[in-house]
């Protein structure tokens, strides 16, 4: 080992353990999960696809992938899933130059409502390559459906994309899929941060609605960083094959398609449901105890496994409660709510999701608590003195001792949480 490497990953695994993860993109993954990415596998190049590489001595990674393509499929019952997208935005990348030529028109929702880059941000390759429209939020900041009506029927966009990085309810998939039809564009829906609770079947599924379906396979699903395609249409998937390799990557990562099984696999345990189930009562705690003067939980709740905290009546602006919870040992990250007075590097909010501290098996108690610290040192004019943040910290790390990262035989504890 690499000891100067060594030395910093001890200390991320030290960080991993004692402070509370909240950010809503990530999670914890299984020792299963973990041994498969760090496999030999590593080792193999596979250009292709199974039964058809560029590359001899892909016998066993082709069953690995087939295995991978199959649990993703029984997972969400569609016919085609592609597993070799290094990321959800590669997924996306594959999908649009799939379907569109530069210039095209894409419709997505807007960064700053909720929306993610690939959705046709200008800073992003989505808006650079193409003509990206974007629908906001009505009155109660829910998805402004009419609006989306209005812009496709304006702008005749080759894709509509829904979905989002920073939206906590509950899409209608079935009255964007009507617009689509209605326009005669493609529907492209990007679960990427409900992906897990999909499976499980707690949050609506855009399946039997979407033309093409792209998500991650970490944050919600708990698996290993990496994308997805499904998809329905046989014609569809031959062109998602051919963008996603040759198209827009090279030889895939089998080592982390490998990995990915294993987390389809264990998605499709009884038990991931009591967790998905977890996840979302404990984002009811934190949008309680957080949506109290001068704090406001956006659109009033949550749906899901995230919640956005309006700081704009608070002491503090993103930026600021960022850095004052991680000095307390929380995991936070700032984020721009609608209608945001503040830049995105500064921001009027803060992004907390429950997946993580959820896989370690904190208790509703201990949550409840957690989501009281929050709240003090968001509304506190004390949260610039190092000394009261420092007090916290303790408090944090005495609550987070008590749920070990890992258990008595050195396994993550992920693998065996069920409730």
């Amino acid at each position: 080992m690499d000891n100067e490497i060594f030395d910093v990953i001890t200390k991320e695994l030290d960080r991993q353990t004692y402070n509370i993860e909240l950010i809503a993109s990530e999670n914890y993954v299984s020792d299963s999960v973990l041994s498969a990415q760090g496999s030999i596998l590593t080792n193999k190049y596979a250009e292709g696809y199974p039964d058809k590489r560029y590359y001899g001595g892909c016998e066993f990674v082709d069953i690995i992938e087939k295995i991978a393509i199959e649990r993703l499929k029984t997972l969400y019952s569609v016919d085609f899933a592609n597993v070799q997208p290094h990321s959800g935005s590669q997924a996306n990348t594959a999908v649009y130059s799939a379907f569109m030529n530069p210039g095209d028109a894409i419709l997505g929702l807007s960064l700053d409502k909720g929306g993610h880059l690939t959705h046709g941000s200008p800073v992003n390759f989505s808006g650079k390559i193409y003509k990206s429209f974007f629908y906001g939020l009505d009155e109660n900041e829910l998805i402004n459906y009419d609006e989306i009506d209005s812009l496709a029927s304006m702008h005749k966009p080759k894709i509509i994309v829904a979905g989002a990085s920073a939206y906590s309810r509950a899409i209608d998939w079935k009255k964007i899929s009507e617009t689509c039809k209605k326009n005669n564009c493609l529907f492209v829906a990007d679960i990427a941060h409900y992906t897990g609770l999909i499976a499980a079947g707690l949050y609506p599924s855009p399946v039997n609605y979407a033309d093409i379906i792209t998500g991650t396979t970490h944050k919600t699903l708990r698996g290993p960083r990496g994308g997805f395609i499904l998809t329905n249409n046989q014609e569809f998937a031959k062109k998602i094959n051919s963008s996603v390799f040759p198209g827009n990557q090279g030889g895939p990562l089998m080592h982390v398609i490998a990995a990915k099984a294993v987390a389809f696999g264990e998605a499709l345990k009884p038990s991931f449901k009591i967790y998905q189930n977890n996840v979302l009562q404990n984002a009811k705690i934190f949008s309680d105890v957080l949506n109290t003067s001068p704090l406001r939980i956006v659109s009033g709740g949550t749906d899901s496994h995230l919640i956005l905290v309006d700081l704009k009546d608070s002491p503090y602006n993103g930026k600021e409660a960022e850095k004052m919870l991680e000095k307390a040992s929380i995991t936070v990250n700032k984020n721009t709510i609608p209608n945001d007075p503040e830049s995105p590097f500064v921001t009027s909010g803060i992004r907390i999701g429950t997946a993580a501290i959820t896989t370690r098996g904190f208790s509703k108690d201990d949550i409840q608590r957690i989501a009281e610290l929050i709240k003090d040192i968001l509304i506190s004019k004390n949260s610039n003195d190092n000394q009261y943040l420092s007090d916290i910290s303790k408090k944090i790390k005495e609550i987070s001792s008590k749920y070990p990262l890992f258990d008595n035989s050195n396994s993550i504890k992920s693998e065996k949480v069920v409730a």
